[in-house]
């Protein structure tokens, strides 16, 4: 009942009576307070009708925490996008990973489901294969983990880029890159 008070005072102040959706009808014949105010306690009584009837009141949307967010050794921020139980590959292990990466604005320069590629990338941990951002990342991960990664600069492609010999860059020097990242599959390599 207290909300049905606080909506009936917020509908019935000066400000909610001055708005009319423009209908040509109307406007021409024009718009009298009474008749505004006819319009919103006719609305007012038929929501309140329809909510008595159905039963149900409106609860407000739960509201969702923010994501934790984790730094690496060497500075990579990340956040588990789906947690897991699994093993945590060791420094010369092999990995299974699927990735997207993208620029700091949003745009995919690179993923391993994109056409033509295959769905994973297999890579040696601690071995330069990858990006040292890219590798940190997944030797702190357990098989099964999604995470997205911030990779600064420097754990990234650094003041060089991936740049053509004319200029053109798909990743200009210096940019920050995010990873979404998941761990498939760590095995120890053959002896």
């Amino acid at each position: 009942m207290r909300n049905l008070l606080i909506l009936l005072s917020l509908l019935l102040t000066p400000t909610c009576l001055c708005y009319t959706p423009f209908n040509p009808k109307i406007s021409a014949a024009g718009t009298t307070r009474r008749k505004a105010l006819s319009r919103v306690l006719n609305f007012v009584g038929v929501t309140t009708s329809a909510a008595t009837i159905l039963g149900t009141v409106a609860q407000p949307l739960p509201a969702y925490a923010a994501p934790t967010i984790y730094n690496t050794p060497k500075g990579v921020k990340y956040a588990v996008t789906a947690e897991s139980n699994g093993p945590v590959p060791l420094p010369g292990d092999f990995v299974v990973v699927e990735y997207t990466g993208y620029l700091s604005n949003g745009q995919i320069f690179d993923a391993t489901h994109a056409t033509g590629k295959r769905n994973e990338l297999l890579f040696k941990l601690n071995t330069g294969s990858v990006i040292p951002g890219l590798d940190e990342m997944v030797g702190e991960m357990k098989v099964g983990q999604k995470v997205q990664a911030i990779i600064p600069p420097a754990l990234a492609y650094g003041d060089k880029g991936v740049c053509l010999e004319n200029g053109e860059c798909l990743i200009k020097p210096g940019s920050t890159l995010v990873y979404d990242i998941l761990l498939k599959k760590t095995s120890i390599p053959p002896p």
